[in-house]
């Protein structure tokens, strides 16, 4: 089980979106960019017979463990009412909870599922995400080529092998996949050039490069003290002021 959450550190006002808006915008250029790619894409592959089992109201994969660069956390951030930011808080300190207690990387992504939980932009009622024009990569390029069903938690590790030969067979021969796992590999390939733009862009602004769990950067986007050091380029600094209130794991968040 997890730990109690940690208590809500001392977070100073988040700084001025100008500040980085340099590197937001690469981001959100990469977004408009895949969204144009990812649907041509999509329309020839359906065209072939391919199949996109994902739709509107379908959020099985909205338990998972999601990487992000700060780059991405900003654009979100940016965007989020206080309310919704107190949810993303509450949910990044049951993340750093897991991380701090699982014993690997297993038991990590196994426990984020199942007892972290949905994420808590997600409208349980339509399905839908609530802040969709600003959800980060790894939520714009997972599609699944097969029902939704095996996108759940547990689906794979629970089969029995019958049940996994028959997956594995279906797999190799759908369309978009890479032969080894359900999820349409071309679409995710399309989004590679998000990462680098927000590499390249961090890199160019900061002299540095922050990555890891999508609810503790975008919740300390918007802390001033940890922000004030990552747009100064103190990578100890910034790790400093994730360690004060709480969100400093390596698991989550990665400084270089």
């Amino acid at each position: 089980m997890l730990r109690p959450p940690t208590p809500p550190g001392d977070f100073r006002p988040a700084p001025s979106p100008a500040r980085s808006a340099r590197v937001t915008d690469a981001v959100r250029r990469g977004y408009d960019a895949y969204t144009r790619r990812a649907r041509a894409w999509t329309a020839g592959y359906q065209e072939r017979g391919g199949r996109v089992s994902c739709g509107a109201g379908c959020f099985a994969c909205c338990n998972m463990p999601v990487r992000v660069s700060l780059a991405e956390a900003l654009v979100t951030a940016q965007a989020l009412t206080q309310e919704e930011a107190a949810r993303v808080e509450a949910h990044a300190r049951r993340v750093i909870g897991n991380a701090r207690t699982a014993p690997d990387d297993d038991v990590y992504v196994e426990r984020h599922r199942r007892e972290v939980g949905f994420c808590p932009l997600l409208d349980r009622g339509t399905g839908g995400c609530s802040r969709y024009d600003v959800r980060p990569t790894r939520c714009r390029d997972t599609f699944s080529a097969l029902p939704a069903r095996y996108c759940e938690a547990g689906a794979l590790e629970q089969m029995t092998r019958r049940e996994r030969e028959t997956y594995r067979r279906e797999v190799a021969r759908t369309p978009g996949t890479d032969g080894e796992l359900h999820f349409i590999a071309p679409l995710e390939h399309l989004s590679e050039p998000i990462w680098a733009a927000a590499a390249k862009a961090m890199r160019a602004e900061w002299g540095l490069e922050a990555w890891g769990d999508f609810w503790v950067l975008t919740t300390l986007a918007r802390d001033g003290a940890f922000m004030s050091c990552v747009e100064g380029g103190d990578t100890r600094g910034a790790w400093r002021a994730a360690r004060a209130v709480g969100l400093a794991h390596p698991t989550v968040l990665e400084l270089g």
